[in-house]
């Protein structure tokens, strides 16, 4: 079995070439998905790759919480899709809610592009299992809206469910809230996270290192044994 991985495009997205290229070297099929497909292709699972869908206007991810191919997302992963939303991709989950919190400018107003230190929180996610709980990772960095705030209720259910995926680890680039990076709902199959792994997966370009390549080996491992 190949599985097959969606990767959504909407006006303005970035990294949608970048994402499909590290789903196949994790060894899956990518899926390329319009914004206004409603068909997702019969695909097992998709990501929201990042940039600035809709220009960001409004608000990040705001717009692109009602394209057409979000209805049929939001419906799948409501009933156990795995799907993977980085940086932009993040923002438009927490937009649709099928996360909670939201994002905000970065402390200091600026764009902020650097490799980023992680701490892994819970290797009990569709995108994290090939992680180990504690370990320490670097992956790239590079958004201006990726402050993630919530109330302090949401915040402490986050961490009393153990749904803190990641952590910034020696420094905060952002401000974010309890050093948050990334978080899942509480069945494991939603994950977002600010940094970027796909571009992480091949030890030649990008940073040199290959520490994001087990968020695509982890979901198809779960793809292939369900």
């Amino acid at each position: 079995m190949t599985a097959r991985i969606g990767v959504v495009t909407f006006p303005g997205t970035l990294d949608d070439r970048d994402t499909q290229r590290a789903i196949g070297i994790a060894g899956a099929e990518a899926v390329p998905l319009w914004h206004r497909d409603k068909d997702l292709k019969q695909v097992d699972a998709v990501v929201l790759p990042g940039g600035f869908s809709y220009g960001d206007y409004l608000r990040a991810g705001a717009i692109s919480r009602f394209s057409p191919v979000m209805g049929t997302l939001i419906e799948q992963a409501r009933a156990g899709m795995p799907v993977l939303g980085i940086c932009n991709g993040f923002q438009v989950l927490c937009e649709a809610h099928l996360l909670p919190g939201a994002m905000l400018r970065n402390t200091g107003l600026h764009f902020v592009c650097r490799d980023q230190k992680l701490r892994v929180e819970t290797a009990d996610t569709a995108w994290t299992s090939d992680y180990a709980p504690g370990q320490q990772i670097s992956i790239p960095l590079k958004n201006i809206d990726g402050r993630y705030t919530a109330d302090e209720r949401t915040l402490d259910e986050l961490e009393a469910e153990g749904r803190v995926a990641f952590r910034y680890s020696d420094v905060n680039p952002n401000g974010s809230l309890r050093d948050i990076a990334g978080i899942t709902n509480a069945a494991g199959n939603i994950v977002g996270l600010m940094p970027h792994p796909e571009h992480a997966v091949e030890s030649l370009i990008g940073t040199g290192g290959t520490d994001g390549l087990a968020f695509f080996t982890s979901v198809i491992k779960k793809l292939v044994n369900a």
